[in-house]
């Protein structure tokens, strides 16, 4: 299992205490630090994925829990993704395109799972062009994330499932597009898997 250099950071320091408390003569107490180490690495683990050969599915761009599908008043399609600390962070592009923009909002830190986390949370919203259409992909974080880290930059082309970011410790994506052209293919409570599971199918080609 491939792990991000991003947990580094977090797992080195709690090993480096396991070990020191282990030279020490204390391997009980150094058990906690060792624990929480690997567990930073399991966060941070990053498998490799297959994407299924489907030329209209969108799919998931997060491991997770689906807690909203809702067409919005200004026509889009929204599908919601909830990632629990228990799921792969890694986010993936749902549809082969280029991205046209990138937005980064500092934002609040509101439970990820909340409407108004939507609008008001550290988010990075990215736009992509394609040729059936655009849509939009927004990372958001949730009440423990701190950082989120994206990888996607204007003009830069991605594949369907390829790797865009991932955000720390808990959080959300969102997914937005064209409702009169998309049909939804999950509901509230499904769980879906970046890069696997298809959230949505453009409905013909342009």
């Amino acid at each position: 299992m491939v792990i991000r250099e991003e947990a580094f950071p977090f797992a080195g320091p709690l090993a480096l205490v396991a070990a020191v408390l282990a030279a020490l003569g204390h391997p009980i107490a150094a058990a906690f630090p060792a624990l929480a180490a690997a567990a930073v690495c399991a966060f941070f683990r990053d498998p490799e994925r297959i994407a299924p050969e489907d030329s209209r599915a969108l799919l998931s761009p997060a491991d997770g829990r689906i807690v909203k599908v809702q067409l919005l008043a200004e026509g889009q399609l929204m599908v919601s993704v909830f990632m629990s600390v228990f799921d792969v962070h890694v986010n993936r592009s749902p549809f082969g395109g280029t991205v046209k923009s990138v937005a980064y909002n500092p934002g609040k830190f509101m439970a990820a799972w909340s409407d108004k986390a939507s609008l008001d949370n550290e988010q990075v919203r990215m736009l992509f062009d394609t040729p059936m259409g655009s849509y939009q992909v927004v990372m958001i974080a949730g009440l423990v994330a701190r950082r989120i880290v994206c990888w996607a930059t204007p003009g830069r082309a991605f594949v369907r499932g390829e790797r865009i970011g991932l955000i720390r410790f808990g959080s959300r994506v969102d997914i937005l597009l064209p409702g009169e052209r998309t049909t939804s293919l999950v509901a509230v409570g499904d769980r879906v898997r970046a890069g696997l599971t298809p959230l949505a199918s453009w409905n013909a080609t342009p």
